[in-house]
């Protein structure tokens, strides 16, 4: 009940306003007229009273007010009672279920939620929407009540219950509070909702087949009952070239041709599906499509480009006839059979291998026919009971993996056979003759155990180890040599094992080390190495260390303790004859020296004498001083040649090389040897090619070798024959050739003639000591060049010196004549 308080506190007003005048009045009403306080009090009392009037007036008036609001109240009171009562009857109506949050963090309230799901569920169970919605509708709806409680944002969705009820949820803020209402639907709002959602389904359907057409590289589009573009696929897209489907559709972007499209909008309008392959553009390029148009509620087609299709296909013909050719060629038989045993293809080394007429091939005959040829003309094994075998081979056509038979024919040739089950059913058969697989494997076989038994009869020990350390192999021979236990080898010990037991026999760790790295190294292209073992015990063997294909190594060990014994007999005997050379080359050196200085003064004496400077000669005394001159001279020359070869054995031969001439040095010989030539009557003959020039060597060597080989030519020369010295160019060397047409050399000679003090006059008026042939192989190996020596028997001899002449000089200069000179 409201009380009105203003005419009251007007009424309070007023009084005290009266009650604080009265006194001031007094005050001067006594002041300006006598006899006031009589006044006073009466006027105080006229107050009171009026007072009193006044607020009991205002009092009946206020009450009668607040009866009228009081009566108006309970008026309006009944009226929202009633309104309660028709709101609560109309919710009640109708499963429906709320729920209020009042903050953000308070717990909902929730009503009538027994409605919705299993009445004996609890209250909250309803907040689980999962469990009573679809997943999507559940989400949906959790998503929307958060916006609600956060951002106040009202909501309306129909929601799918999982038993196939629908319910509309609505939300919105309520006097601060979030208020969710849910209620099932039912009669044409339950059909509504369930359009929708049948419509949804279908739009995510279309969604679904929309995005599997655009992944399709098929171009795919609709019509309208117009014949105009509704739809289409971004393959279409990509061949009108458009920008994308809206343009496409919106621009009418065909992909036919007129003449195309006109049969196929014929076959439309009779509703018969329209089937065709056209040429069209696509991208630019010209492709062929295979073109289906169906007549449904709209009209759809599809394009398969057969370009691709007809490439792959080619190119599939042609790698079928690649493989073909290729089957052709193995020397491997190949028959394939289909699912139903019939011949589909075979190659050119089944028909020989079988001796299969190709016209009893092309006849395309089956499995069972073709065995039973074989069979008649005796090729293939001799079974007791053929028809059982041949059932055993047909096993192939059930079987998933390859079987393997090997055959061996009455002819002899063993044939391995391989059926390979293929996939689209059938049998591919692979026939190779292993006859001669077979032979080289028994070979094989037989040459491994000869080379076994080879190996334990050799004297030498033999140990192959392999990667691991451990011995694969060794024969007798390596056992008896280290004094080990045949038997504890069998057992295929290891490299340390065994290098523990030889140790008393040979205690060198460097050895051990290098033959243990070598075993055990992973390297397959280590080297080989030999390496010889002194035993403690005397004997000697030599160890050599092979690797092998297979990683593995090989030892061999070699009893050489004769051989050692032997070769250091040898080798204190060789010493002993060194020391006896370099004696005799001392000795040769020492009376050469000690003889040339006697001989240079007979030299001087002979050319006082002959100089008349002592006094006139007779005839005699002349002749015999010339026969001294001559003699002198040639043993200086025997003794210079002497010190010349030990020089060069000793390595101590020097050559002054320059630019030879090649003409001027030939001369420069002849003219050494003109006084031989006169005394025996001989001519030489010069022949040098234009191109012979000058090459590098030792000038005075040169012209003593072809002196020694002139003089040689001439000792075996008869009186008036020729001698023949030639010269000439071949790409980097100059050659020398001197003739002669005497005797010849037999051949027993020949191999000995340039050796020291080889001398063979073989009845020829040639005397010497035998080192002229000597000299010129000595000179011409200095220079780096060979001699060679060509005779025949009572025709004549022929010493060719080859001299290398790189980058040698090409003076060009007039061939000599020929002369001779007596």
């Amino acid at each position: 009940m409201r009380w009105s308080r203003a005419p009251l506190y007007r009424g309070g007003a007023a009084v005290c306003y009266a009650l604080s005048a009265a006194p001031a009045f007094a005050q001067a009403a006594g002041v300006l007229a006598p006899g006031g306080a009589d006044i006073m009090g009466f006027a105080f009392g006229g107050g009171l009273l009026l007072v009193s009037a006044l607020l009991a007036v205002t009092h009946i008036g206020e009450r009668n007010r607040w009866r009228r609001r009081e009566a108006a109240l309970l008026t309006e009171l009944d009226d929202v009672r009633a309104r309660f009562d028709r709101a609560r009857t109309f919710l009640a109506s109708e499963p429906q279920a709320f729920v209020v949050w009042s903050g953000s963090s308070a717990e909902p309230e929730i009503s009538a939620s027994a409605l919705i799901i299993d009445p004996a569920a609890p209250p909250r169970r309803l907040l689980a929407f999962g469990s009573w919605l679809s997943p999507q509708d559940a989400k949906a709806l959790d998503a929307a009540i958060d916006r609600l409680r956060k951002n106040g944002e009202a909501f309306h969705l129909p929601l799918a219950g999982s038993s196939g009820r629908y319910f509309d949820a609505e939300g919105r803020a309520v006097g601060g509070n979030a208020v969710l209402r849910i209620r099932e639907v039912s009669g044409d709002r339950r059909e509504l909702v369930s359009l929708r959602e049948r419509h949804a389904e279908t739009e995510r359907t279309l969604d679904g087949f929309r995005a599997i057409l655009d992944a399709v590289p098929t171009p795919v589009w609709l019509r309208d009952a117009s014949g105009k573009l509704s739809y289409v696929n971004n393959a279409y897209v990509a061949a009108v070239e458009a920008r994308d489907r809206d343009d496409a559709v919106a621009r009418g972007l065909e992909l036919l041709d007129k003449a195309a499209r006109d049969e196929a909008a014929k076959a439309l309008a009779k509703g018969a599906t329209w089937r065709a392959r056209v040429p069209a553009v696509v991208a630019g390029d010209r492709h062929t499509l295979d073109v289906t148009q169906i007549a449904a509620p709209v009209a759809a087609a599809l394009a398969i480009d057969r370009h691709e299709v007809e490439t792959v296909r080619a190119d599939l013909q042609q790698q079928m006839q690649s493989h073909v050719r290729t089957l052709d060629q193995l020397p491997t038989a190949v028959a394939i059979f289909d699912r139903s045993r019939r011949l589909v293809y075979n190659n050119d080394a089944y028909a020989k291998l079988w001796s299969l007429e190709a016209r009893f091939l092309d006849q395309k005959p089956t499995d069972g026919e073709i065995l039973d040829r074989l069979r008649a003309d005796e090729r293939v094994p001799a079974e007791p009971d053929y028809r059982a075998w041949k059932e055993r081979l047909f096993e192939a056509y059930r079987a998933t993996e390859p079987v393997r038979h090997t055959w061996h024919l009455r002819d002899g040739r063993i044939v391995d056979v391989v059926a390979h089950p293929n996939t689209q059913g059938g049998v591919t058969y692979l026939y190779d003759d292993a006859t001669k697989a077979y032979d080289l494997e028994t070979r094989f076989n037989a040459l491994n155990r000869t080379q076994s038994e080879t190996l334990e009869t050799l004297r030498e020990g033999v140990a192959v180890f392999a990667a691991d350390g451990r011995l694969n192999f060794c024969n007798p021979a390596f056992a008896r040599l280290w004094r080990l236990d045949p038997e504890e080898l069998v057992n295929k010990p290891r490299f340390e094992a065994l290098v523990a037991q030889c140790r008393t026999l040979h205690d060198n760790a460097e050895t051990w080390d290098a033959l243990k790295g070598f075993v055990t190294s992973f390297n397959d292209m280590r080297e080989g190495f030999t390496r010889r073992i002194e035993r403690s015990d005397g004997v000697v063997l030599d160890c050599t260390a092979q690797s092998l294909l297979d990683g593995a190594a090989l030892l061999t060990f070699v009893d050489v303790t004769a051989d050692v014994n032997v070769e250091r007999a040898l080798t204190d005997r060789n010493k002993a004859l060194l020391a006896a050379e370099k004696l005799r080359n001392d000795f040769i050196h020492h009376v050469s020296y000690e003889l040339r200085s006697p001989l240079n003064n007979i030299n001087g004496f002979v050319h006082l004498l002959g100089a008349d400077t002592t006094g006139p000669l007779n005839p005699r005394q002349r002749e015999y001083l010339g026969y001294v001159s001559k003699s002198s001279a040639a043993l200086l020359a025997i003794i210079d040649d002497i010190l010349d070869l030990a020089t060069m054995d000793e390595n101590a031969m020097s050559l002054d090389v320059s630019d030879v001439d090649v003409v001027a040095t030939m001369h420069a010989a002849i003219e050494g040897v003109q006084d031989r030539l006169a005394e025996n009557s001989i001519d030489v003959q010069i022949v040098a090619m234009d191109d012979v020039g000058t090459f590098p060597g030792d000038a005075k060597r040169v012209r003593q070798i072809l002196f020694n080989l002139l003089s040689n030519a001439i000792g075996f020369s008869s009186p008036g024959q020729t001698v023949t010295l030639a010269a000439m160019r071949r790409e980097n060397e100059i050659v020398f050739k001197v003739t002669d047409r005497g005797r010849g050399i037999p051949p027993e000679v020949l191999a000995r003639v340039f050796d020291r003090f080889e001398s063979h006059t073989s009845g020829s008026r040639h005397r010497g000591v035998g080192l002229g042939l000597s000299i010129v192989r000595a000179f011409m190996e200095v220079h780096g060049g060979k001699v060679f020596i060509d005779s025949v028997p009572g025709e004549g001899t022929t010493v060719t010196c080859v001299f290398p002449a790189p980058g040698a000089q090409d003076e060009r200069r007039p061939a000599a004549g020929e002369g001779g000179a007596s």
